[in-house]
Protein backbone atom coordinates (compact mmCIF):
# COMPACT_ATOMS: atom_id res chain seq x y z
CA UNK A 1 0.00 0.00 0.00
CA UNK A 2 1.62 2.99 -0.99
CA UNK A 3 1.73 6.32 1.04
CA UNK A 4 0.60 9.83 0.18
CA UNK A 5 3.70 11.47 0.15
CA UNK A 6 3.81 14.52 2.52
CA UNK A 7 3.48 18.16 0.37
CA UNK A 8 4.35 20.89 3.12
CA UNK A 9 3.25 25.07 2.65
CA UNK A 10 3.13 27.94 4.51
CA UNK A 11 0.09 29.39 5.29
CA UNK A 12 0.79 32.07 2.76
CA UNK A 13 1.14 29.57 -0.56
CA UNK A 14 -1.94 27.75 0.61
CA UNK A 15 -4.22 30.73 0.56
CA UNK A 16 -3.04 31.53 -3.16
CA UNK A 17 -3.12 28.09 -4.14
CA UNK A 18 -7.08 28.40 -2.47
CA UNK A 19 -7.76 31.37 -4.35
CA UNK A 20 -6.26 30.02 -7.51
CA UNK A 21 -8.52 26.52 -6.93
CA UNK A 22 -11.14 29.29 -6.91
CA UNK A 23 -10.47 31.44 -9.44
CA UNK A 24 -9.99 28.10 -12.41
CA UNK A 25 -13.59 26.83 -11.49
CA UNK A 26 -15.72 30.13 -10.83
CA UNK A 27 -14.96 32.91 -13.41
CA UNK A 28 -16.93 35.37 -10.57
CA UNK A 29 -14.33 35.20 -7.98
CA UNK A 30 -11.38 37.88 -8.37
CA UNK A 31 -8.97 39.58 -6.72
CA UNK A 32 -8.14 43.13 -5.23
CA UNK A 33 -5.60 45.14 -3.15
CA UNK A 34 -2.54 47.29 -2.46
CA UNK A 35 0.44 45.60 -4.14
CA UNK A 36 -1.25 42.08 -4.83
CA UNK A 37 -0.71 41.91 -8.79
CA UNK A 38 3.05 41.05 -9.67
CA UNK A 39 4.31 41.25 -6.02
CA UNK A 40 2.00 39.03 -5.12
CA UNK A 41 1.08 40.74 -2.08
CA UNK A 42 3.43 41.61 0.91
CA UNK A 43 2.63 38.72 2.91
CA UNK A 44 2.45 35.96 -0.29
CA UNK A 45 -1.79 35.34 -0.25
CA UNK A 46 -1.69 36.57 -4.02
CA UNK A 47 1.96 35.12 -5.26
CA UNK A 48 1.65 33.71 -9.02
CA UNK A 49 -2.02 34.76 -9.42
CA UNK A 50 -1.42 38.14 -11.79
CA UNK A 51 0.79 35.60 -14.10
CA UNK A 52 -1.89 33.32 -14.56
CA UNK A 53 -4.93 35.36 -14.39
CA UNK A 54 -3.75 38.80 -15.67
CA UNK A 55 -4.74 42.11 -14.27
CA UNK A 56 -8.47 42.34 -15.16
CA UNK A 57 -8.82 39.42 -12.32
CA UNK A 58 -6.32 40.87 -9.80
CA UNK A 59 -5.95 44.37 -9.64
CA UNK A 60 -3.72 46.38 -8.03
CA UNK A 61 -5.50 49.48 -6.51
CA UNK A 62 -4.57 52.76 -5.53
CA UNK A 63 -3.75 53.05 -1.71
CA UNK A 64 -7.91 53.96 -0.86
CA UNK A 65 -9.34 51.02 1.36
CA UNK A 66 -12.46 52.65 1.07
CA UNK A 67 -12.75 52.77 -2.51
CA UNK A 68 -11.88 49.13 -3.69
CA UNK A 69 -13.70 47.67 0.01
CA UNK A 70 -16.61 49.55 -1.28
CA UNK A 71 -16.55 48.75 -5.09
CA UNK A 72 -16.30 45.44 -4.24
CA UNK A 73 -19.39 45.34 -1.89
CA UNK A 74 -21.13 46.69 -5.11
CA UNK A 75 -19.85 43.95 -7.17
CA UNK A 76 -20.67 41.35 -4.48
CA UNK A 77 -23.83 42.77 -4.57
CA UNK A 78 -24.18 42.16 -8.07
CA UNK A 79 -23.16 39.13 -8.42
CA UNK A 80 -19.49 38.69 -8.54
CA UNK A 81 -17.22 36.79 -5.77
CA UNK A 82 -14.47 39.58 -4.97
CA UNK A 83 -11.80 38.63 -2.57
CA UNK A 84 -9.93 41.95 -1.29
CA UNK A 85 -6.66 42.13 1.01
CA UNK A 86 -6.71 45.29 3.66
CA UNK A 87 -3.08 44.77 4.00
CA UNK A 88 -2.97 45.49 7.92
CA UNK A 89 -5.89 44.85 9.78
CA UNK A 90 -5.19 47.93 11.55
CA UNK A 91 -6.25 50.08 8.63
CA UNK A 92 -9.93 49.72 9.25
CA UNK A 93 -10.33 52.73 11.03
CA UNK A 94 -10.21 54.42 7.27
CA UNK A 95 -12.91 51.95 5.45
CA UNK A 96 -14.86 50.70 8.58
CA UNK A 97 -18.00 52.83 7.07
CA UNK A 98 -17.36 50.38 3.83
CA UNK A 99 -17.05 47.08 5.59
CA UNK A 100 -19.27 47.26 8.54
CA UNK A 101 -22.05 49.66 7.24
CA UNK A 102 -22.42 48.21 3.87
CA UNK A 103 -20.55 45.03 3.42
CA UNK A 104 -22.11 43.22 6.48
CA UNK A 105 -25.21 44.73 6.73
CA UNK A 106 -26.47 45.23 2.97
CA UNK A 107 -28.02 41.41 2.94
CA UNK A 108 -30.13 42.58 6.29
CA UNK A 109 -31.46 46.05 4.55
CA UNK A 110 -32.07 43.77 1.05
CA UNK A 111 -34.52 41.35 3.35
CA UNK A 112 -32.22 38.71 1.78
CA UNK A 113 -32.93 39.65 -1.41
CA UNK A 114 -28.97 40.89 -1.79
CA UNK A 115 -26.21 38.52 -0.94
CA UNK A 116 -22.67 39.90 -0.65
CA UNK A 117 -20.36 36.82 -1.42
CA UNK A 118 -17.27 38.87 -0.69
CA UNK A 119 -13.87 37.68 1.18
CA UNK A 120 -12.17 40.58 3.23
CA UNK A 121 -8.17 38.89 4.31
CA UNK A 122 -6.21 41.06 6.40
CA UNK A 123 -2.99 40.25 8.45
CA UNK A 124 -2.76 40.56 12.10
CA UNK A 125 -0.41 40.43 14.62
CA UNK A 126 3.15 41.82 15.93
CA UNK A 127 6.07 40.51 17.37
CA UNK A 128 8.35 42.67 14.38
CA UNK A 129 8.67 46.00 16.37
CA UNK A 130 6.07 47.56 13.44
CA UNK A 131 4.10 49.85 16.22
CA UNK A 132 0.71 50.38 17.04
CA UNK A 133 -0.05 51.03 13.25
CA UNK A 134 0.93 47.79 12.06
CA UNK A 135 0.64 45.63 14.63
CA UNK A 136 -2.47 45.05 16.12
CA UNK A 137 -5.33 41.68 16.25
CA UNK A 138 -8.09 43.21 17.05
CA UNK A 139 -10.30 39.72 16.53
CA UNK A 140 -12.62 40.72 18.78
CA UNK A 141 -13.73 43.98 17.13
CA UNK A 142 -14.77 42.01 13.87
CA UNK A 143 -16.41 39.21 15.67
CA UNK A 144 -18.44 41.49 18.04
CA UNK A 145 -20.11 42.74 14.76
CA UNK A 146 -23.42 40.93 13.29
CA UNK A 147 -23.39 40.22 9.72
CA UNK A 148 -20.25 38.72 8.47
CA UNK A 149 -18.23 35.61 9.54
CA UNK A 150 -14.67 35.87 10.85
CA UNK A 151 -12.14 32.92 10.72
CA UNK A 152 -8.34 33.49 11.95
CA UNK A 153 -6.67 29.89 10.66
CA UNK A 154 -3.27 28.68 12.39
CA UNK A 155 -2.09 26.31 10.08
CA UNK A 156 -1.31 25.98 6.20
CA UNK A 157 -4.14 23.00 6.24
CA UNK A 158 -6.87 25.06 7.72
CA UNK A 159 -5.61 28.31 6.11
CA UNK A 160 -6.29 26.26 2.36
CA UNK A 161 -9.96 24.77 3.78
CA UNK A 162 -11.25 27.76 5.04
CA UNK A 163 -9.80 30.37 2.59
CA UNK A 164 -12.23 28.00 -0.53
CA UNK A 165 -14.78 28.05 2.16
CA UNK A 166 -15.13 31.16 2.87
CA UNK A 167 -15.41 31.78 -1.29
CA UNK A 168 -17.82 29.64 -1.70
CA UNK A 169 -19.90 31.28 1.00
CA UNK A 170 -22.73 33.30 0.18
CA UNK A 171 -22.20 35.66 3.54
CA UNK A 172 -19.00 38.15 4.05
CA UNK A 173 -16.21 36.15 5.70
CA UNK A 174 -13.32 38.08 7.09
CA UNK A 175 -9.95 36.06 7.09
CA UNK A 176 -7.66 37.11 9.45
CA UNK A 177 -4.54 35.51 9.02
CA UNK A 178 -1.19 36.04 11.65
CA UNK A 179 1.70 37.49 10.08
CA UNK A 180 4.21 35.31 11.85
CA UNK A 181 2.51 32.29 10.85
CA UNK A 182 2.77 33.12 6.79
CA UNK A 183 6.12 31.42 6.66
CA UNK A 184 7.48 35.45 5.51
CA UNK A 185 10.64 34.49 6.11
CA UNK A 186 11.48 38.42 7.27
CA UNK A 187 8.57 38.09 9.70
CA UNK A 188 9.77 35.19 11.38
CA UNK A 189 8.43 31.37 10.32
CA UNK A 190 6.61 29.51 13.23
CA UNK A 191 7.28 25.82 11.77
CA UNK A 192 4.17 24.11 13.50
CA UNK A 193 2.53 26.53 10.94
CA UNK A 194 3.83 24.77 8.00
CA UNK A 195 2.18 21.27 7.54
CA UNK A 196 0.57 18.53 5.10
CA UNK A 197 -1.99 20.28 2.33
CA UNK A 198 -3.76 18.33 -0.21
CA UNK A 199 -3.53 19.46 -3.91
CA UNK A 200 -6.93 19.12 -4.67
CA UNK A 201 -9.57 21.42 -3.31
CA UNK A 202 -11.22 20.55 0.28
CA UNK A 203 -13.17 22.62 2.55
CA UNK A 204 -12.58 23.40 6.57
CA UNK A 205 -16.25 24.15 7.75
CA UNK A 206 -16.34 27.89 8.79
CA UNK A 207 -17.56 27.42 12.39
CA UNK A 208 -16.29 24.44 13.80
CA UNK A 209 -13.21 24.80 16.36
CA UNK A 210 -10.09 21.62 16.81
CA UNK A 211 -8.94 20.44 19.34
CA UNK A 212 -5.32 19.80 18.58
CA UNK A 213 -4.03 18.08 21.27
CA UNK A 214 -5.84 15.62 23.88
CA UNK A 215 -5.18 16.50 27.59
CA UNK A 216 -7.13 15.63 31.10
CA UNK A 217 -6.20 18.54 33.40
CA UNK A 218 -6.60 22.02 31.44
CA UNK A 219 -7.94 23.20 28.68
CA UNK A 220 -5.82 26.23 26.61
CA UNK A 221 -7.80 27.77 23.95
CA UNK A 222 -6.21 29.88 21.35
CA UNK A 223 -6.68 31.71 18.25
CA UNK A 224 -3.71 31.95 15.53
CA UNK A 225 -0.18 32.72 17.49
CA UNK A 226 -1.89 31.40 20.73
CA UNK A 227 -2.56 27.98 19.49
CA UNK A 228 0.90 27.73 18.66
CA UNK A 229 2.11 29.27 22.03
CA UNK A 230 -0.45 26.63 23.85
CA UNK A 231 1.06 24.08 21.89
CA UNK A 232 4.29 24.85 23.31
CA UNK A 233 2.95 25.70 27.15
CA UNK A 234 1.33 22.00 26.99
CA UNK A 235 4.79 21.13 26.14
CA UNK A 236 6.05 22.39 29.25
CA UNK A 237 3.27 21.57 31.50
CA UNK A 238 3.56 18.04 30.21
CA UNK A 239 7.06 17.42 32.03
CA UNK A 240 5.11 18.97 35.65
CA UNK A 241 3.20 16.05 34.93
CA UNK A 242 0.28 18.14 33.75
CA UNK A 243 -1.66 16.84 30.78
CA UNK A 244 -3.17 20.33 29.18
CA UNK A 245 -5.81 19.71 26.02
CA UNK A 246 -5.43 22.49 23.43
CA UNK A 247 -7.80 23.99 21.15
CA UNK A 248 -7.71 25.93 17.92
CA UNK A 249 -10.82 28.11 17.76
CA UNK A 250 -10.35 28.71 13.85
CA UNK A 251 -13.00 30.61 13.38
CA UNK A 252 -15.02 33.38 15.31
CA UNK A 253 -18.18 34.10 14.05
CA UNK A 254 -20.04 31.64 13.79
CA UNK A 255 -18.13 30.41 17.57
CA UNK A 256 -17.57 26.37 18.49
CA UNK A 257 -18.73 26.87 22.23
CA UNK A 258 -19.86 23.53 22.17
CA UNK A 259 -16.21 22.46 21.42
CA UNK A 260 -14.72 24.37 24.34
CA UNK A 261 -17.65 23.81 26.76
CA UNK A 262 -16.96 19.76 26.22
CA UNK A 263 -13.22 20.08 26.66
CA UNK A 264 -13.72 22.22 29.71
CA UNK A 265 -15.99 19.72 31.72
CA UNK A 266 -13.18 16.50 30.83
CA UNK A 267 -10.18 19.38 32.57
CA UNK A 268 -12.34 21.59 34.50
CA UNK A 269 -9.77 23.97 33.61
CA UNK A 270 -9.62 26.70 31.38
CA UNK A 271 -7.20 29.09 29.81
CA UNK A 272 -7.81 31.37 27.16
CA UNK A 273 -4.83 32.67 24.47
CA UNK A 274 -5.45 35.36 22.17
CA UNK A 275 -2.92 38.24 21.29
CA UNK A 276 -5.64 40.71 20.82
CA UNK A 277 -6.41 42.98 23.84
CA UNK A 278 -7.33 41.82 27.74
CA UNK A 279 -10.49 43.54 27.90
CA UNK A 280 -13.88 42.99 26.13
CA UNK A 281 -12.03 40.56 23.84
CA UNK A 282 -12.52 36.87 22.63
CA UNK A 283 -10.69 35.08 25.69
CA UNK A 284 -13.85 36.80 28.33
CA UNK A 285 -16.73 35.64 25.39
CA UNK A 286 -15.04 32.23 25.56
CA UNK A 287 -14.41 32.16 29.35
CA UNK A 288 -18.64 33.75 29.73
CA UNK A 289 -19.67 31.15 27.51
CA UNK A 290 -18.28 28.27 29.62
CA UNK A 291 -19.71 29.90 33.04
CA UNK A 292 -23.11 30.08 31.18
CA UNK A 293 -23.21 27.03 30.75
CA UNK A 294 -23.01 25.78 34.38
CA UNK A 295 -19.58 23.86 33.88
CA UNK A 296 -18.18 22.52 37.04
CA UNK A 297 -14.73 24.28 37.40
CA UNK A 298 -12.13 23.28 39.41
CA UNK A 299 -10.16 26.49 39.59
CA UNK A 300 -10.48 29.92 38.35
CA UNK A 301 -10.45 30.18 34.74
CA UNK A 302 -7.77 32.73 32.87
CA UNK A 303 -6.51 34.61 30.20
CA UNK A 304 -3.83 35.48 28.46
CA UNK A 305 -3.67 38.75 26.23
CA UNK A 306 -2.15 41.71 25.24
CA UNK A 307 -2.42 44.23 27.96
CA UNK A 308 -4.96 47.43 27.29
CA UNK A 309 -1.88 49.34 25.90
CA UNK A 310 -1.41 50.90 22.63
CA UNK A 311 1.30 48.40 21.19
CA UNK A 312 5.17 49.45 21.60
CA UNK A 313 7.04 50.05 18.89
CA UNK A 314 10.53 48.96 20.64
CA UNK A 315 11.39 45.49 21.01
CA UNK A 316 12.02 44.70 24.55
CA UNK A 317 8.53 46.37 25.93
CA UNK A 318 6.63 45.00 22.90
CA UNK A 319 8.06 41.51 23.91
CA UNK A 320 7.56 42.14 27.30
CA UNK A 321 3.41 43.01 26.30
CA UNK A 322 3.06 39.79 24.19
CA UNK A 323 1.44 36.12 25.17
CA UNK A 324 4.20 33.85 24.85
CA UNK A 325 4.00 29.71 26.31
CA UNK A 326 5.74 30.86 29.42
CA UNK A 327 2.74 33.79 30.24
CA UNK A 328 0.21 30.28 29.88
CA UNK A 329 2.25 27.79 32.34
CA UNK A 330 2.68 30.63 34.97
CA UNK A 331 -1.36 31.38 34.45
CA UNK A 332 -1.82 27.48 35.36
CA UNK A 333 0.83 27.82 38.34
CA UNK A 334 -1.35 30.83 40.18
CA UNK A 335 -4.45 29.44 39.18
CA UNK A 336 -6.84 29.43 42.52
CA UNK A 337 -8.64 26.04 42.98
CA UNK A 338 -11.99 26.58 43.97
Amino acid sequence: MSQVKERKLTIARAMAEAIAIEMRTDDKVFVMGEDIGELGGVFGNTRGLYKEFGAERVRDTPISETAFIGAAVGAASDGMKPIVELMFVDFFGVCFDAIYNMMAKNTYFAGGNVTVPMVLMTSTGGGYSDAGQHSQCVHATFAHLPGMKVVAPSNAYDAKGMMIASIRDNNPVVFMFHKALQGMGWLGTEKDAIVHVPEEAYEVPLGKAAVVREGTDVTIVGITSGVHHGLKAARELEAQGVSAEVVDLRSLVPLDRDTVIESVKKTGRLIVVDEDYHSYGMTGEIIASVVEAGVALKAAPARVAYPDIPIPFTRPMEQWALPSPEKIVSAFNTMKEI
